[in-house]
């Protein structure tokens, strides 16, 4: 494995393109907020190294027997979060992304896309809370932000024209993918003249050269300099690759440790789309009712514990292939119980805002998962008594702070007193464990 020839930004974004840069099955999905967006640009126009890239090449005919994704062209922190299914015919050869994936993807949001991250003031299901966002530069005065020079920012259209409409002495946006579009330097120069950048009553003369200078380097970094260094990967044997991405993506906080092992898990299902059913699922438990915010790690840490495996820490080693065809093979019935203890919680009035410990969630689901309990448990008189006494376990264990910790050394004995009591939520048996350790 060696280096080949760089490329330009232009040129990887065409290639994202036309798909044939693409994301393998293994890797996680787009994780980079709007400020590494927007660190990244300031660094490549202050000529900072962006580190190298590891693609992975995959001949045409060879593309059938992995599953591929697109790189994502709009984030929507609520309705675009995944990857689509990358359309290929079998006849190109393609290239498959093992370590770069954030900083591609950033650059493609920036440069040809769009990015929409939840406003505060309001509620998850509020169409209002995400508003598109676009990345723009101010041409006319360096960035106030110490760590940065450039002022690069994700503005909606609301934003803009504010600036627009009040601030035109000290702000002008250019939307930065708009750079594409331009042929050579005298479009860089016309831009200027159009806009009267250069208008000496309008704007000082630092303001007009540093204009020009800000624009012709835009123009030079994205479209002229080959900045895309890579090396470049050919085996065709997927365990192989596997390991080295494992290696380049495990280390520092590069890729968390539920990304990596979702990753293993997507490349070792066997009759399931690992990737595509857990964060389907994760979005359907999110949609719930008032709403929730639960995370993939969750339904990973409940899969493990739910299948009853002796070790339930988040590490490779418990991640195998006898584990994940035991996952693969319990999921449905796993995933019925997480969806069943969720939709009881808002049963009892609980939302994303109330509920302060989702790991509160996994003892619940591993107690239906272990009675074979289903949607009846919901509503059936049957099972009052059993809801009341679940119910004031999940109140006091969240006033308690129960889970405010690390909970894996809860799990065992959670399951151990569940499993010797079935039938019945043993509130009883965990208070009388707990007795002078943790108040429930």
């Amino acid at each position: 494995m060696a280096y080949e020839k760089p490329i330009t930004v232009k040129d990887a974004i065409k290639s994202i393109q036309e798909q044939e840069f693409i994301l393998p099955a293994i890797q996680r999905e787009f994780v980079w907020n709007t400020v590494q967006i927007e660190l990244l640009f300031d660094s490549i126009l202050r000529d900072y190294p962006i580190s190298t890239f590891l693609f992975w090449k995959v001949k045409g005919e060879n593309t059938n027997k992995f599953k591929f994704y697109r790189f994502l062209p709009f984030y929507h922190q609520r309705d675009k979060r995944h990857n689509e299914l990358a359309e290929l015919d079998g006849e190109k050869d393609r290239f498959a992304i093992l370590d770069g994936q954030q900083r591609l993807t950033s650059l493609y949001i920036g440069l040809k896309g769009s990015y929409a991250y939840k406003l505060n003031k309001y509620g998850w299901k509020n169409d209002l809370a995400f508003p598109k966002r676009q990345l723009y530069i101010n041409l006319l005065q360096e960035a106030d932000d110490v760590d940065r020079k450039y002022d690069f920012r994700f503005l909606s259209e609301e934003e803009f024209n504010n600036f627009a409409n009040n601030h035109q002495d000290k702000y002008h946006w250019f939307r930065v993918g708009d750079i594409l579009k331009f042929s050579d330097f005298p479009d860089i120069f016309d831009y200027i003249a159009n806009h009267g950048l250069m208008d000496t009553s309008r704007y000082s003369a630092d303001q007009g050269k540093f204009a020009s200078e800000t624009l012709s380097k835009l123009y030079q970094y994205f479209t002229q300099k080959e900045l895309i260094n890579f090396y470049l990967e050919k085996s065709e044997e997927l365990d192989k690759v596997l390991h080295i991405f494992i290696r380049v993506n495990s280390g520092g906080t590069k890729l968390s440790y539920s990304d990596l092992l979702l990753s293993i898990a997507t490349a070792q299902w066997k009759n399931k789309d690992a990737r595509e059913i857990i964060h389907g699922f994760v979005d359907t438990l999110n949609n719930t009712k008032q709403g929730f915010n639960v995370s993939k790690d969750l339904v990973l840490k409940a899969c493990l514990v739910l299948t009853d495996l002796k070790d339930i820490k988040f590490k490779v080693d418990n991640f195998s292939t006898e584990n994940m065809n035991l996952i693969e093979e319990q999921w449905d019935q796993v995933s019925n119980s997480l969806q069943t203890a969720v939709q009881l919680i808002a049963s009892f009035g609980f939302n994303d805002k109330t509920l302060t410990a989702y790991n509160a969630i996994i003892p619940i689901a591993y107690f239906l998962h272990k009675n074979n309990f289903g949607n009846e448990f919901l509503s059936s008189s049957v099972h009052s008594d059993n809801r009341k006494l679940v119910k004031e376990w999940l109140v006091r264990a969240l006033l308690k702070k129960v889970f405010g910790g690390t909970p894996d050394s809860l799990y065992p004995t959670y399951r151990e007193i569940i499993s010797s009591n079935l039938g019945r939520f043993p509130l009883k048996e965990l208070m009388e464990e707990y007795k002078g350790k943790i108040s429930l």
